[in-house]
C-alpha cells in the first residue's frame, strides 16, 4: 500500500496550500449550516416537538466522534480527498471508490438544488425575473472563483459563513431577549413553558423521536468537508485539529441554541404557520426589514452550498484520478494549482443538472435529490472503519499522537451502530424510505461499475507514471 502514500504526497506538492487558518475555521463553522435552519425546521420538529433539541445533541455527539476519527488520521496524513484516500488505503480500493463517487454525487446534487434555490429566492425582490437567470449568474461567479485559486474559494466561503453565523447569533440574542426579558413582547417575558406545553417535551413519543433523529442526522451532512481541504491548508496539523476540536461547541451554539429559541418562543405545533422563525423573531424585536434580511441570508447560504459543492466534487474527481480510478486528465492542475478538468467537469454537471431540473418531470428531480442522502452518509462509515485499521497499522507511532480518537475503538463501534439505527429509522419512515431505496440503488450501480470496468486492477497515478517511464 506504500504507493498510495507516495501518490498522495505527489498530489499535495502540486496543489497549492492557499487556505489559511481563518478560511478553515469558517469552513468548519459554516459548513453544515444550510438553508433549512433559516427557513424553519418544522418538518423535523413536527415528529417530536421540543425534544428535537435532544435529537440534535445526541446526533451531534456521534458527529463529533466521526470528526475526531478523521482528525486522528489527518494529523499524520493530511491529503486532499482525505476520507476517500483513507478508505482506499485502509479498507479496500472499492471503499475509496464508493466514497469518492458518493461524495461527488452528494455535492453535485446539493450544488444543483442550491442554484435552483438562488433563483427562487431572488424572485422575492424580482417576481418577474426568470429563476434560471440569477441561478446561472451565481454558478458562473462561483465557478470562476473556484477556477481562479483555492484561496478565492476560501475567501467566498469565509464571508458566506460569516453572514450565516452572525445571523444565527443575532437571532439567538433576540430570542433570549424575548424569552427572559420580554424585549419585543411588551416587556412580558415569554418564558420557557412552550418546552412542555402543547403535548409535552416528547410530543411524538419514542417513534416520533426516532424518526426525528433520522432527519436531524441529514442536517449534519457536509460536516466532513474540512477533511477535503487538508491537502490545501496551510499548517494543516494545527488548523484542522483546532477546527475539528471546536465541532462540539459549534453544534451546541448554532444548532441547539437556534432550535432552543425556535421551540421556546413559538408553540411547536404552530411553526408551520409562521414561515421562517428567524423572520418572525427579528420582526418581533422591531426589525421591520426582517423578511428581506433573511432572504438575503438564505441566498448566501444557498451560494455557500453551491460553492462547497463545486470545490468538494472537483477535488473528489481529482482524488479518483490520483488513485487510478478515473481518467488521468482529472489530475491536471491549472497554473494556480486548481484541479482544472475536475472543477470544470463539476460546473458542466451542475449546468446540465439545472437544465434537466426545469425540463424533466418534477418527481424525477425529487428522486435524484433523495438519492444523495444515503451516499452522504457513506464517508462517515468509511472514516470510522478506516480509523480502526489506521491505528492498527500505525502501532507504536500512535504512542505520542496528540489528537487521538477518544475511547477508540469503542466509540467507533457505538457510532457505527448509531448510524445503522438511523438507516433503520429511515426505512420505517414513509417520508425518508424513498431516500434510502434510491440511495441503495446508486451505491449498487457504483459497486457494479467498479468490478465491470476493472477499476480495482488499475494502479494509482504515481505507479502508472513509473510504468510509463520504465517502458521508454
Amino acid at each position: 500500500m506504500n504507493h498510495l502514500r507516495g501518490g498522495s504526497e505527489v498530489a499535495n506538492k502540486e496543489l497549492k496550500r492557499g487556505l489559511e487558518a481563518r478560511h478553515i475555521q469558517m469552513i468548519a463553522l459554516g459548513g453544515t449550516i444550510g438553508v433549512g435552519l433559516f427557513m424553519g425546521s418544522a418538518s423535523t420538529i413536527k415528529w417530536t416537538g421540543p425534544s428535537v433539541m435532544l435529537a440534535y445533541a445526541i446526533a451531534g455527539i456521534f458527529i463529533f466522534f466521526i470528526m475526531r476519527a478523521m482528525g486522528e488520521m489527518l494529523y499524520m496524513e493530511p491529503s486532499t480527498g482525505s476520507f476517500a484516500t483513507f478508505g482506499h488505503k485502509y479498507i479496500h480500493p472499492l471503499a475509496g471508490y464508493i466514497t469518492a463517487w458518493s461524495n461527488w454525487f452528494q455535492w453535485v446534487i446539493v450544488g444543483m438544488s442550491e442554484i435552483i434555490a438562488v433563483g427562487a429566492y431572488m424572485q422575492y425582490w424580482f417576481p418577474d425575473l426568470p429563476a434560471w437567470i440569477p441561478g446561472v449568474i451565481a454558478m458562473v461567479i462561483l465557478g470562476a472563483a473556484n477556477l481562479i485559486s483555492v484561496k478565492s474559494f476560501g475567501e467566498f466561503e469565509f464571508w458566506f459563513a460569516m453572514i450565516k453565523i452572525v445571523t444565527i447569533l443575532l437571532m439567538i440574542i433576540a430570542g433570549f431577549g424575548l424569552i427572559f426579558f420580554g424585549i419585543g413582547n411588551g416587556g412580558e417575558a415569554i418564558g420557557i413553558s412552550n418546552l412542555w406545553s402543547n403535548g409535552g417535551f416528547f410530543t411524538g413519543g419514542f417513534s416520533g423521536f426516532f424518526f426525528a433523529l433520522s432527519l436531524v442526522v441529514g442536517a449534519y451532512q457536509g460536516v466532513e468537508l474540512i477533511g477535503i481541504t487538508a491537502g490545501e491548508a496551510k499548517n494543516p496539523k494545527k488548523t484542522l485539529t483546532r477546527a475539528i476540536q471546536s465541532t462540539i461547541w459549534r453544534i451546541l451554539i448554532f444548532y441547539i441554541g437556534a432550535i432552543f429559541v425556535i421551540v421556546t418562543v413559538y408553540p411547536w405545533d404552530q411553526l408551520s404557520t409562521i414561515g421562517s422563525p428567524f423572520v418572525a423573531t427579528f420582526a418581533k424585536v422591531g426589525i421591520t426589514a426582517a423578511a428581506g434580511l433573511i432572504n438575503f441570508v438564505v441566498i448566501t447560504a444557498a451560494m455557500s452550498g453551491c460553492n462547497s459543492g463545486i470545490y468538494s466534487a472537483g477535488r473528489m474527481l481529482y482524488t479518483l484520478g490520483v488513485n487510478g480510478q478515473a481518467p488521468k486528465y482529472f489530475t491536471k492542475l491549472s497554473g494556480n494549482g486548481v484541479p482544472l478538468f475536475g472543477t470544470v467537469g463539476v460546473i458542466i454537471g451542475l449546468a446540465v443538472g439545472v437544465v434537466l431540473s426545469y425540463i424533466a418531470p418534477k418527481n424525477l428531480f425529487v428522486y435524484v435529490y433523495s438519492a444523495s442522502v444515503l451516499p452522504g452518509m457513506v464517508p462517515w462509515f468509511v472514516i470510522l472503519i478506516s480509523q480502526i485499521n489506521f491505528r492498527k497499522e500505525k502501532g507504536a507511532e500512535m504512542k505520542d499522537h496528540p489528537f487521538k480518537m477518544p475511547f477508540a475503538p469503542v466509540t467507533n463501534y457505538l457510532t457505527i451502530a448509531f448510524l445503522i439505527m438511523v438507516l433503520i429509522g429511515m426505512w420505517f419512515n414513509d417520508d425518508t424510505r424513498i431516500s434510502l431505496v434510491v440511495g441503495i440503488v446508486f451505491l449498487a450501480i457504483v459497486t457494479i461499475s467498479f468490478y465491470t470496468f476493472g477499476i480495482g486492477k488499475r494502479p494509482p497515478l504515481d505507479v502508472q507514471n513509473d510504468q510509463e517511464i520504465s517502458s521508454k
